[in-house]
């Protein structure tokens, strides 16, 4: 059995191909029922998130073909498609990559949190599928473990790296409490509903979204209980925000210093946060001569998140000791499963014996044969097969001129051979030479 771990990512294929091959939520029990039919693998998981799909599965062999076209033919696209934008990982390989996944350090965004939880639910939706067995399940808990402690040993999770959530981070930092603030989100765009995601995350009491279309700001403001307004209607609401940021393509400033001494007033002066994250801004520069607003624009984020990311490349280096000390931890633990399954083996084999011996002794005695020499019949012949086959092995193993062999059965058997040695034969060819 081979530990697999088969996919495509945002490094080697395009958005349109990730999506091609992307589970949605309900497609997960069929999935696992059919990869497991169709591909012939023992054990499978499969994670599937914006920016990457992959399989992990325990294979009879390690040929990933069989995986690459079941991936191709459950979604109904072309495999040439997939083949020159997937990777696979065999063994340990595999498990040294789940581990970088589960920690951030193969993310789109160095340290990104989301992942450990994405993976942690793709392992709970194949064990209720019943698609693990032990070694999945083994492997699954050590690359949580080594993950957690990259978490906790590092920084590499703990600072911004996104202009979306450095703004809300300062946002934080100024409100202690965001379940009692108002935010107003200016734009109806990708990073706009990054921040609004962000904010709902932490549990904003209400977001404002304004958009020059209203059938956008609606539609974004929807998805997180909202309210949307149009940008004319700002200077109506605009008190209403303790939080302003702003994302559009306008080429001039929607908000002024009038506009926004006006809601301060309203406001009776507490305090208003703003970021401005467009460029061309969208705030007028003389907003932040206000002594009861906090304004940042993109380039005050931007000194944040690169010093943010230098942290977390420096707590990477980090990550990646812990996860070689994981690979290596895993891989005497595979050993270990080895030698346990060795010792079954031989403890068997033993126990055949010796029932064979002693059904014969039984017989002896009651038959009437003195239990003196049935007691001592019985131990030569269990001794003798036992001994039988490794004596065997060991003459052939001399002969062979296979000292390692010989060597082994010394340490192994802890046995003291004349003189005190415990050394494989001399090399009498070498010695002769010399």
């Amino acid at each position: 059995m081979t530990l697999i771990a088969f996919g495509i990512n945002h490094n080697t294929a395009p958005v349109e191909v990730r999506e091609a091959v992307a589970f949605a939520p309900e497609q997960m029990q069929q999935a696992l029922e059919s990869v497991r039919q169709n591909a012939k693998v023992r054990e499978a998981a499969i994670l599937s998130t914006c920016n990457r799909t992959e399989i992990y599965a325990e294979l009879d062999g390690t040929d990933c073909v069989a995986l690459l076209e079941w991936l191709a033919q459950f979604h109904q696209t072309d495999a040439a498609r997939l083949t020159s934008c997937h990777y696979s990982y065999v063994g340990l390989e595999a498990a040294r990559h789940m581990m970088k996944v589960a920690s951030g350090l193969d993310s789109l965004v160095l340290g990104e949190p989301q992942i450990l939880g994405q993976m942690k639910s793709a392992y709970a939706v194949a064990n209720d599928a019943g698609s693990l067995g032990s070694q999945l399940h083994a492997t699954f808990h050590k690359v949580f473990s080594i993950a957690k402690r990259v978490r906790s040993e590092t920084a590499i999770g703990e600072n911004p790296v996104s202009v979306a959530y450095a703004a809300v981070s300062l946002a934080q930092q100024i409100f202690s409490d965001l379940k009692k603030d108002t935010a107003m989100l200016i734009g109806a765009g990708e990073t706009i509903e990054l921040v609004a995601r962000h904010l709902s995350q932490q549990g904003l009491k209400k977001i404002i979204v304004a958009n020059r279309t209203l059938v956008n700001a609606v539609e974004l403001a929807k998805q997180f209980d909202g309210e949307a307004i149009l940008l004319a209607d700002i200077p109506e609401h605009l008190h209403r925000a303790d939080i302003v940021i702003s994302s559009t393509a306008s080429q001039l400033p929607i908000l002024g210093k009038g506009a926004v001494e006006a809601a301060l007033k309203k406001r009776r002066h507490k305090p208003m946060f703003m970021v401005d994250i467009a460029v061309p801004r969208d705030i007028e520069a003389q907003v932040a001569e206000l002594s009861d607003v906090y304004l940042y624009t993109v380039d005050d984020l931007r000194d944040v998140i690169d010093e943010n990311m230098r942290s977390r490349e420096q707590a990477a280096k980090i990550a990646e000791e812990i996860i070689e000390e994981g690979v290596n931890s895993f891989a005497e633990d595979l050993r270990a499963q080895d030698a346990v399954a060795t010792v079954k083996v031989f403890r068997q084999s033993m126990e055949e014996l010796r029932d064979v011996e002693l059904a014969k002794a039984q017989r002896l005695l009651q038959s009437g044969a003195d239990p003196q020499e049935v007691l001592q019949q019985f131990a030569r012949n269990l001794t003798n097969k036992i001994m039988h086959k490794p004596t065997q092995q060991l003459k052939k193993a001399s002969i062979a001129g296979d000292y390692d062999l010989i060597a082994s059965m010394h340490r192994l058997f802890e046995l003291d051979i004349a003189g005190g040695e415990n050394s494989a034969p001399r090399d009498i060819d070498k010695s002769e030479n010399s």
